[in-house]
């Protein structure tokens, strides 16, 4: 029995570090420690703890895109609570069954596989029910992730729902939810229309940064940098923005943050691109390369869309007849196959600039 209790302690004991591991960008270690971390727990049987701390788990093994254990782990809790939200709370999460469907969801887009719009809907629906820290981590690793990735649009609901976590967060004087919350939020608002909804947005994000980042997950200030100078791009500063973005694209890529990494890289390849010069069209196609290279074939639909899009941009940039309809037309097609909102729409973009 004591050595049960050794055990449990030490793998309580892990999560501050791994904590501490992925705040300071070391994901790779983080993710490791994680793995550990869950297969002490699971040698021991402590289905409670497993539910409490997973979450941890869950976004260091987001940075390097092991969704394969996301996925499995998540599934693993939703047994567990066994329909009950309540079910493990503790360290700070009110519905481990709520996070376990924001995660499952987030890992079925991922991989393409079906389920991941209902794992939201429940995750965020359940998530309103709970405290503060489930509302803000449920609408961050759900729409927040899935507006930045382009498999939903920033519909008024989903906006909606980051406000309230916002305002749950403030409400509680809590700073990790009101930083999550904002975060999502300031995504959703940069990715609308409307110039003051994205002029909101930069200032949120800025906040955010500024009040809770620097302090706690540094991890995100390059991904921050990278919402900023797109914002900055959009208002015609392309110089500023494509330098910001290369230096932060770099930053992620050293400490081999693969999710966020490869939205970033993604977003300096359009931003070259509509800078348009000659030696712009030859780094995005540098850069095209390299990640295809580099990111390891692990099933993610994500990945094939991601590049598939951004082939399509280069070679619209090239004014190349003889591949980009081709590539649009696949590019639509894999869009609507999979329900990435989204993409559809910037499908839809590009369809119709062609008229």
């Amino acid at each position: 029995m004591r050595c049960i209790r050794d055990k449990l302690s030490l793998a309580i004991g892990m999560t501050a570090l791994a904590t501490e591991l992925l705040y300071a960008g070391r994901a790779r270690e983080g993710a490791r420690l994680a793995s550990e971390q869950m297969a002490l727990l699971e040698s021991i049987a402590d289905p409670t703890t497993i539910m409490g701390l997973a979450f941890i788990a869950f976004v260091n093994w987001l940075c390097v895109g092991e969704f394969g254990e996301i996925l499995q782990w998540s599934q693993t809790i939703v047994e567990l609570a066994d329909g009950d939200p309540a079910k493990g709370a503790g360290f700070g999460m009110g519905s481990p069954l709520a996070i376990a469907l924001a995660w499952r969801g987030t890992a079925r887009w991922w991989l393409g596989r079906p389920g991941w719009r209902q794992d939201i809907h429940d995750a965020v629906a359940m998530a309103r029910r709970s405290n503060p820290e489930t509302l803000s981590g449920a609408v961050a690793w759900t729409y927040g992730f899935a507006m930045q990735y382009g498999v939903l649009r920033t519909s008024d609901s989903a906006v909606h729902a980051c406000e309230e976590a916002v305002q749950t967060a403030q409400r509680a004087s809590s700073d990790r939810a009101l930083g999550l919350a904002g975060y999502a939020l300031a995504v959703g608002l940069l990715n609308r229309d409307a110039a003051a909804d994205r002029r909101r947005g930069l200032e949120l994000m800025m906040q955010t940064r500024d009040i809770w980042l620097r302090k706690r997950a540094l991890f995100l200030i390059p991904v921050t940098d990278v919402w900023v100078a797109r914002e900055t791009a959009r208002r015609g500063g392309l110089d500023t923005a494509v330098s910001v973005m290369r230096q932060a694209v770099d930053e992620l890529r050293q400490a081999g943050d693969l999710f966020y990494g490869v939205w970033g890289t993604g977003v300096l390849v359009e931003t070259l691109l509509e800078r348009g010069t000659p030696g712009d069209l030859i780094e995005a196609q540098g850069v095209i390369d390299e990640v295809a290279a580099l990111w390891v074939d692990d099933g993610s639909v994500l990945r094939e869309i991601m590049l598939l899009r951004l082939r399509t941009l280069l070679a619209r940039a090239h004014d190349d007849e003889a591949t980009f309809p081709d590539l649009l037309g696949r590019y639509r097609e894999m869009a609507e196959s999979l329900g990435y909102e989204g993409h559809i729409a910037w499908a839809q973009a590009m369809l119709d600039s062609r008229v």
